[in-house]
C-alpha cells in the first residue's frame, strides 16, 4: 500500500478554480475574428486568447502561492523556492481553437515533493472539466453535476476505441501496428482525448510527440480514474516526449505493438 500522502484538497480546489476562470476567458475569443494569430519559432500558432489565459493563470497562481514555480507554454519557466511546481497550458489544441472546434482545453497540473499531485482538464466550450488529486479520486463535472470518473473495462484492443490528436506525428509503422490490432481509430485528441479515456468514453489515447505541458495533468487524472499514463516506451513522467493514456487493461499490449 502506498505511503505517499494525498494531495491537499485546497490545492485541488484552487487548480480547478484557476483552470475554470482562465478557460472561461478563452471564450471571449472563441469563434471570433480578433484572434491576433501569430506563429512561434517552431511553427505552432499562438493567439491573443493563449496569451491572456496564461497571464490570468500566472496571476491567480502567484496570488495563491507566490513561492511556487510555474512552467507555461507561452511564457516559459518562472522559478520559485517552495519546491512545488505548476505546469500550465492555456489552450491545448490551439489549431482546433482557431478553426472554431470546441474540443480544446485549458490544462493545469501541480507537482509537489511526492510527484504529480493535482490535474485539471478544463473544456470551456463544452462546459465540462475532469480533475483529480492524488488520493482524492478523479471526477467529471458538467451540466449534469459532479460525479466520479472511471476508465472503461475494455480488456482487448480489438474491441477498443483508440483516439489521438492527429496522425501527422505518427510513423507509418505506428499506424500500421495499431490498424492491425483491430481497434476503432478516431482523432478526438489533445486534452479532450485524455478526458475521454478518464471518463470511460474512449479506451486509449496516443500522442507520439508531446511537450510536457500537453500531458502534465494526465498521470494523476488517469491513475485516480483507474487507468494508466506513461510515455510510449513505458517510462513515467510528462516530460518524456510522448504520451500513452489507457484504461490500464490494454496498456502493456499497446506499448508492445507501438514502435517508439
Amino acid at each position: 500500500m502506498s505511503t505517499t500522502p494525498p494531495a491537499d484538497p485546497e490545492l485541488l480546489a484552487a487548480a480547478r478554480r484557476f483552470a475554470q476562470e482562465a478557460g472561461a476567458l478563452t471564450l471571449d475569443w472563441f469563434r471570433g475574428s480578433d484572434l491576433n494569430l501569430e506563429h512561434k519559432g517552431d511553427g505552432t500558432p499562438v493567439t491573443a486568447a493563449d496569451k491572456a489565459s496564461e497571464a490570468r493563470l500566472r496571476l491567480l497562481i502567484g496570488d495563491f502561492a507566490p513561492d511556487d514555480t510555474i512552467l507555461g507554454e507561452e511564457e516559459g519557466l518562472s522559478t520559485g523556492s517552495s519546491g512545488r511546481r505548476w505546469i500550465i497550458d492555456p489552450i491545448d489544441g490551439t489549431k482546433a481553437f482557431t478553426r472554431g472546434v470546441p474540443l480544446y482545453s485549458t490544462l493545469v497540473a501541480v507537482e509537489d515533493e511526492h510527484g504529480p499531485a493535482v490535474g485539471v482538464i478544463e473544456l470551456p466550450a463544452l462546459g465540462q472539466r475532469v480533475f483529480a488529486g492524488r488520493g482524492l479520486g478523479c471526477f467529471v463535472a458538467d451540466a449534469r453535476g459532479e460525479r466520479p470518473a472511471r476508465v472503461s473495462a475494455t480488456d482487448t484492443v480489438g474491441s477498443a476505441m483508440l483516439t489521438t490528436s492527429g496522425f501527422g506525428s505518427w510513423s507509418t509503422e505506428q499506424v500500421v501496428a495499431v490498424h492491425g490490432c483491430g481497434a476503432l481509430l478516431r482523432t478526438w485528441g489533445d486534452g479532450y482525448g485524455y478526458a475521454m479515456v478518464a471518463t470511460g468514453v474512449a479506451d486509449a489515447m496516443v500522442d507520439p510527440i508531446v511537450a510536457e505541458w500537453d500531458v502534465a495533468p494526465m498521470s494523476i487524472i488517469l491513475t485516480e480514474a483507474g487507468g494508466r499514463f506513461t510515455a510510449l516506451d513505458g517510462t513515467e513522467g510528462a516530460d518524456r516526449g510522448s504520451g500513452l493514456g489507457t484504461n490500464g487493461l490494454i496498456h502493456d499490449y499497446l506499448m508492445a505493438v507501438l514502435p517508439h
